[in-house]
């Protein structure tokens, strides 16, 4: 058995979950979300708990036994406390600002960058910290990836944009004169 696809899920109060043949449907106080069934996994809702069986042990089934339980999981989280990542803007002269519903980026180049946020997706900016949240995890990793991607933090000074608990390896720089 798969160790994640084998956990149950509770489903907490306030979560209703519809299960169709070719989708799963959740909706709770944040919103709604909808995922596609797997072929070959099953999906069973009984006294609040829900529990997702496979077919058989063919190792596309097993692979997507867990993915399954995983996805249903995340959604059940959404729509209830939601997803958020927070990034850092570093160096001398970088700033955002939200300008309207856009986030406006000045890192380093001749020209200000225009970051279209997506619908479904919020961020805050608070000085040089901003902060991407929303119910679909999925899509709020990957707006904080886009972003991060925009100026990647660089190994000598740490420049660029990135995660608030991720560590940038520092280098020495040149090796002609010791530090």
């Amino acid at each position: 058995m798969s160790r994640v696809g084998k956990l149950p899920i509770t489903i907490p109060s306030g979560v209703t979950i519809t299960v169709d043949s070719d989708a799963i449907k959740v909706s709770g106080a944040k919103g709604n979300l909808e995922t596609p069934q797997l072929a070959g996994v099953t999906v069973t809702i009984q006294d609040g708990v829900l529990t997702v069986t496979r077919a058989n042990d063919e190792p596309k089934i097993r692979a997507a036994h867990g993915l399954m339980r995983a996805l249903i999981n995340n959604m059940v989280v959404g729509v209830t406390q939601g997803f958020s990542k927070q990034l850092e803007l570093n160096g001398v002269g970088y700033r955002v600002a939200l300008q309207g519903a856009d986030l406006k980026l000045n890192i380093g180049f001749s020209h200000d960058v225009i970051y279209k946020v997506p619908q479904g997706v919020q961020v805050v900016v608070e000085q040089n910290k901003m902060t991407v949240s929303g119910i679909n995890k999925q899509q709020v990793g990957q707006v904080a990836a886009e972003i991060r991607a925009l100026k990647k933090p660089e190994p000598y000074k740490g420049k660029g944009i990135k995660y608030a608990d991720e560590r940038i390896l520092r280098k020495s720089g040149k090796s002609g004169k010791d530090k």
